[in-house]
């Protein structure tokens, strides 16, 4: 695993920890797990920053940083994989899951107007919210269980492509 490209843009835990603003924390921020980079905090890492992702919230990476804490998930990569659905991104994703929400409730999709405008918005705020939340919801599981797997994966695989590029060293030095 490419550990010097992370741990070169982590953050400290030690300034993190003593924030005035993360007080409220207390011990909660003292897990190793939050901090370390090794197979398991990262894969869990992957599946609550991607699910925190496609949640439809304003505060997507306090949401990423309060699911991280108790499931021991490495904290800054959880929190980062939420930019993933940043405002550029935003509405391509969320017209996306709106409509895997449509397809799963059975409900013809509401097709976009030539000009989208906070007035429409509001007035079909009734009809969308429904398939949204549930379309969401049901992409940021999918894609967590899919980014642990292949997380999981790939850290199997980069292991064992070492150790045999290592065993082909020692026999052929």
């Amino acid at each position: 695993m490419p550990r010097r490209i992370f741990k070169r843009y982590m953050p400290d835990p030690e300034r993190i920890r003593s924030d005035k603003s993360l007080r409220f924390l207390g011990k909660l921020l003292h897990d190793p797990n939050l901090w370390h980079l090794n197979r398991h905090s990262v894969a869990r890492a992957m599946a609550v920053g991607l699910f925190a992702a496609f949640i439809p919230l304003p505060l997507q990476m306090l949401l990423a940083a309060l699911l991280a804490i108790p499931v021991r998930a490495n904290l800054p990569i959880s929190i980062g994989l939420v930019w993933l659905t940043n405002p550029i991104t935003m509405p391509p994703v969320f017209y996306c899951t709106y409509k895997m929400g449509a397809w799963l409730l059975h409900v013809p999709p509401i097709s976009l107007p030539e000009h989208l405008s906070v007035d429409w918005i509001t007035g079909e705020l009734a009809a969308l919210w429904q398939p949204f939340l549930l379309g969401s919801i049901v992409v940021g599981l999918l894609s967590a269980v899919l980014g642990y797997c292949l997380t999981m994966l790939y850290w199997r695989w980069w292991v064992k492509h070492n150790w045999q590029k290592r065993q082909q060293r020692r026999r052929h030095p």
